[in-house]
């Protein structure tokens, strides 16, 4: 019986524990929850204006109507939301927790028993969810998102052409014509130094036209371009009409000092072609680049092994040479093993100069049919990785809601600051290293310098051992951003000393008893002078026993401690010289001089590695140095603190 009511008073108290935590998941998620709303479309417009600033030129001045711009900023924000999920969670998690720290919330929390842990289980089920989410946008909304967005934009840039026309480029977005032009006035709209190619049909049906400068302009029903041009030639070929058989093409040049011409072109806004983007690994989800990825790399063994094929044959032009040449070479073809350096010794000066331009010739277009089947196996391979990294891409994104969860929730528990001051520095900070990680990983992996799970993998192998670190710091209540901790630290590493810091006490309870501590320092300067004798520091210690044996030096200790014993009891002088010479007792490493560190598997692996065991075992040797200097000082001073001591007991 008395079983039975202790477990259901253990059923009890378990049941009022879980509702108690209960009541915090509620407290803890509402808090996230408005916060994470809110930072959510914070950085989903931050994102937006730094997206809009790229095609800001693309839509200035080209009368687009409302419902267009509407589209693109709803295409536009569906692409971004899932990268706007982690930051959003970043912040909002950074400024829940440091409102709880600020607030001590969190300390009343941990205070009942509750770990930090414990308190983060609700957020945790949010941030799965909002995981799911992303993986759900990037799978359904986002490839549609980013085939309409894609096609939207081309369709701007296409309308108004005369606002799009670059220097120094010949443009194509006018039908049957291409356009150069070698200056553009952004002021008045003129272009100088033009180059027009137009072509309406064949090749007996085109002309070049050349002018110092010209404007373009569309007209106002907008279905033509009016070309208005200066200065400049006009050159054209007529259409070939029955001449009697003959292969000659009439032809036409005219010279004028003004001239218009109306060129066909539909200025209304029209939707490109949606199937030029049907390549376009964006606008696909993770099942149709898996399945395109076998066409892909198909297609591209195919053209490789084509390629492979073509450069194995062997060819090579035979010169026009004399009859018994010929029936030479003829003959030892036929054997297989034809001896072309003796008959290319026996041709004559112009036999050999016609071989050596022709070959000359062949290797230059052999050289670029090379260089132009090494751009395009460049190009098809480039496509093959753009597939792989985006199927990879969508998943390391949603990863990256969890990681920076795992780094906002911890840092705002530590930091324990609230609002948007600290921790929109800190989630800056953060998302800036995970862009330059996050882009050059994948420019690298793009160009083929990386792999591409190295290339998408690196921000997450960055980011994971920083959410790893800050966690556990926030659950065990370490001091992280401690900097008198770091100080510290960073001098011991670099062997930075330690100065004395001694004042005169305005309240002094008991006086040295200087006879005993002038005759303490005696003695410690005969240890000292033993000491020195017995190890010689200035000699190279063995490496062995460096790094791989154990043990202290347990003398040194000892005198370090006498000597802070005597220097604490002299601190209570009220003698101004006497302070001043304390201050200049140095302040001993009684470690450094004998072993890297103080576990001994660290010792023998730093011995192991062997640049790693150099620089250590030098920093040993340096510190040995600077004990023997810092013994001799300490003698130095010992000596004239006893000198001072037995001058004030003769006056006495």
């Amino acid at each position: 019986m008395v079983s039975a009511l202790n477990s259901q008073l253990f059923r009890t108290f378990a049941v009022r524990k879980m509702f108690r935590i209960k009541k915090l998941d509620i407290f803890v998620a509402k808090q996230f929850g408005l916060l994470f709303v809110a930072t959510f479309f914070i950085c989903q417009f931050v994102l937006m204006m730094q997206f809009l600033w790229r095609y800001i030129d693309d839509l200035i001045g080209k009368g687009l109507t409302m419902d267009v711009m509407a589209q693109f900023f709803w295409y536009m924000a569906l692409m971004l939301v899932p990268q706007a999920f982690p930051l959003a969670i970043l912040l909002s998690s950074l400024i829940t927790y440091g409102n709880l720290g600020e607030s001590s919330e969190l300390t009343a929390i941990k205070a009942a028993g509750i770990s930090l842990m414990q308190s983060m289980r609700s957020l945790i089920v949010i941030v799965l969810l909002v995981v799911g989410i992303s993986v759900f946008f990037q799978e359904k909304i986002g490839p549609n998102a980013n085939r309409n967005l894609a096609q939207l934009l081309i369709s701007m840039k296409q309308k108004s052409p005369e606002l799009e026309i670059p220097e120094g480029v010949f443009y194509d977005g006018i039908p049957n014509t291409n356009l150069y032009v070698q200056k553009k006035d952004m002021t008045t709209g003129k272009l100088y130094g033009m180059m027009i190619y137009r072509q309406s049909g064949s090749y007996e049906d085109q002309a070049i036209i050349l002018a110092d400068s010209g404007m373009l302009q569309s007209t106002a029903e907008k279905k033509h371009l009016l070309l208005t041009m200066w200065s400049g030639e006009w050159f054209e070929n007529m259409k070939q009409q029955d001449m009697g058989g003959s292969a000659e093409v009439p032809y036409r040049r005219e010279t004028f000092a003004h001239k218009q011409v109306l060129l066909d072109f539909d200025g209304e806004f029209n939707l490109a072609d949606a199937s030029a983007f049907s390549s376009n690994a964006k606008a696909k989800s993770s099942r149709q680049i898996l399945h395109d990825l076998d066409s892909i790399r198909h297609a591209n063994d195919s053209v490789g092994h084509q390629f492979y094929t073509e450069a194995r044959r062997f060819s090579f032009p035979l010169p026009s040479l004399q009859r018994t040449d010929s029936i030479r070479l003829a003959i030892e073809l036929q054997k297989g093993t034809p001896d072309l350096d003796s008959l290319y010794a026996s041709l004559s000066t112009d036999e050999l100069r016609n071989v050596v331009k022709t070959a000359a010739r062949q290797a230059q277009t052999a050289s670029g049919d090379v260089a132009m089947k090494a751009d395009y196996a460049k190009y098809l391979h480039r496509q093959e990785r753009l597939h792989e990294l985006e199927v990879i891409g969508k998943f390391t994104l949603a990863l990256q809601c969890i990681i920076f969860f795992f780094i906002g929730a911890p840092l705002g528990a530590i930091i324990r600051k609230g609002g948007l001051g600290m921790p929109v520095i800190v989630s800056v900070l953060v998302f800036i290293v995970f862009y330059i990680f996050d882009n050059s990983g994948f420019r690298m992996a793009r160009d083929d310098n990386w792999t591409v799970w190295f290339g998408r993998a690196i921000p997450v192998m960055v980011l994971a051992p920083m959410a790893v670190f800050f966690t556990y710091k926030a659950n065990n209540d370490s001091a992280v951003f401690n900097m008198d901790a770091y100080r510290l630290l960073l001098q011991r590493m670099l062997g930075l000393r330690q100065k004395r810091n001694i004042v005169g006490k305005e309240v002094i309870i008991n006086d040295p008893d200087y006879r005993a501590d002038a005759a303490e320092l005696g003695a410690i300067n005969a240890d000292i002078d033993r000491y020195t004798l017995e190890h010689r520091l200035l000699r190279w210690p063995n490496p062995v026993k460096v790094f791989f044996r154990p043990g202290d030096d347990r003398q040194i200790m000892e005198i370090n401690e006498r000597l802070e014993s005597v220097v604490d009891d002299l601190a209570n002088s009220r003698d101004r010289q006497v302070i001043h010479l304390l201050n200049q007792y140095p302040v001993l490493a009684t470690h450094a001089h004998t072993r890297p560190f103080r576990r001994r598997w660290l010792n023998a692996i730093t011995g192991i590695i062997l640049p790693l065991g150099l620089f250590f075992y030098f920093r040993m040797l340096r510190f040995r140095l600077r004990l023997y200097k810092d013994l001799k000082t300490i003698e130095k001073t010992s000596n004239a603190i006893t000198d001072y001591v037995n001058s004030m007991q003769n006056e006495l």
